[in-house]
């Protein structure tokens, strides 16, 4: 058994956990901040049987997009000035996939 942690934007969040559902997967939410820019995200917990963890990432690699954002540089601490604003990518996921010595439902 495989347990998932996936960190999803929060603007996809919702959408993973509902086409995890749809095929039969369980997950936990958990609100989540961190990152280049400290951003709300989601920590999904999906516990699952060894041959289906390829099945989960492929569903949230569907379901979760990178995107563009540009933020103030006056918001960033740079060691040097500038007042241009900063194109950076967000979003997708990051997913770690550990094993489960032991799991029991109480």
């Amino acid at each position: 058994m495989k347990l998932l942690f996936a960190i999803v934007d929060r603007e996809d969040a919702n959408t993973v956990v509902k086409n995890l559902s749809h095929r039969g997967f369980s997950s936990t939410k958990l609100p989540t901040t961190g990152g280049f820019l400290l951003s709300n995200n989601i920590t999904l917990l999906v516990g699952v049987e060894d041959k289906m963890v390829q099945t989960v990432i492929d569903i949230i690699k569907e379901y979760s997009h990178s995107r563009k954002q540009v933020i103030p540089t006056n918001d960033l601490s740079f060691d040097f000035d500038t007042s241009m604003p900063l194109e950076v990518a967000v979003g997708g996921a990051t997913i770690f996939v550990v094993d489960v010595d032991r799991f029991e439902k109480v």
